[in-house]
């Protein structure tokens, strides 16, 4: 009878211990997190990798983060929003554009000459979403972060200061509406994600692309073209970017680790990524002019051309946004007094 009572105790001790191991097991978690671009490129080394870095450390370890650069889960960069819905991946940094039609009142800030800087219009960017689509296009996701590149620019082959110097040029461009755009100054716009690139340029597939100065080391574009047009203090376009979290996977965390990803998701996080991001033009430029390339940069008169032949591209779009049920123009004057408020 005694050899039984301690047997008994032992076997409940055994599963107390059990048990308490088995929850706190079950508090910890890993995330994968899926990007289309190379680790070593600035956004992973310099955004991606801090924000998983600060949630591992202030989650104390019970949150681990697996990096997946370049598609290593599968798929292509237009995949990564289905993935991201389906469970492949936990949480997504993609372009919003690779995913044409799917987030339309976010292509307000895509269009030519609307950005100011980083920073402020990704400021601008998350407060707009909060407004019109964080419970809509955005509801199946947990959003972590929502922002824009530097100004964007031309990298060509052949140089490009007009206009009219665009016609017949193949170009790749990111979005639905900077393909409209340059397909209206006779350019031949040919879809491709952005790790594409450098292949498109090396075979002739394209005469020319539309990035940042920042990605331009990554991709070795300065090798490839040794063209780049310029716009002065304006950005003839930016790209949106998302950060997100699947949205079951955010839900199964206890409290304590939800308030971790809370913590670092929002205006701040999303402010922060776009100054990062824009920071990187600079190291960028300096080793295309190192390399002798020409840097075509334009003048006032010549940045009013390219303004002048833009005009059409709002008016265009807000027609667009009503005719699919929103207020088009509303939603651009919101996102020209947001940008504008987060200027300085």
């Amino acid at each position: 009878m005694k050899l039984l009572k301690t047997t008994l105790r032992t076997a409940a001790a055994a599963a107390i211990v059990a048990g308490t191991a088995a929850t706190a097991y079950a508090q910890d978690v890993t995330l994968k997190l899926h990007q289309f671009l190379p680790a070593q490129a600035n956004v992973p080394k310099l955004i991606l990798d801090v924000w998983a870095d600060k949630i591992e450390a202030e989650s104390e370890g019970r949150i681990k983060i697996e990096r997946y650069p370049s598609m290593q889960l599968g798929g292509k960069p237009p995949h990564l929003i289905g993935q991201l819905e389906d469970g492949i991946a936990d949480i997504v940094w993609t372009v919003a554009g690779y995913t044409p039609g799917r987030f339309p009142q976010g292509e307000a800030f895509e269009l030519p000459f609307m950005m100011t800087n980083a920073e402020a219009t990704s400021r601008a960017y998350w407060e707009y979403a909060e407004a019109n689509m964080l419970d809509k296009e955005y509801a199946p996701f947990k959003v972590i972060g929502l922002w824009v590149h530097g100004p964007g620019l031309i990298h060509s082959k052949k140089p490009i200061a007009a206009p009219a110097d665009l016609n017949g040029v193949k170009l790749r461009a990111p979005t639905r509406v900077t393909n409209k755009f340059f397909t209206e100054l006779g350019a031949t716009p040919i879809g491709m994600p952005v790790p594409a690139v450098p292949e498109g340029l090396s075979k002739g597939v394209i005469d020319a692309t539309v990035i940042p100065w920042e990605v331009t080391g990554a991709l070795k574009v300065p090798e490839l073209v040794h063209n780049h047009t310029e716009f002065g203090d304006a950005s003839l376009y930016t790209t949106t970017f998302i950060f997100a979290m699947n949205k079951d996977k955010y839900n199964a965390l206890p409290d304590d680790l939800k308030a971790v990803i809370d913590a670092n998701s929002g205006a701040e996080v999303s402010a922060w990524a776009g100054k990062t991001m824009a920071a990187s033009d600079a190291p960028s430029r300096a080793k295309a002019v190192e390399m002798g390339n020409n840097i075509v940069a334009l003048n006032e008169a010549q940045v009013a051309e390219w303004k002048a032949a833009a005009a059409s591209q709002e008016v265009d779009w807000v027609a667009e946004m009503t005719k699919k049920g929103y207020d088009g123009k509303a939603l651009l004057d919101q996102a020209k007094s947001l940008i504008a408020s987060h200027t300085k």
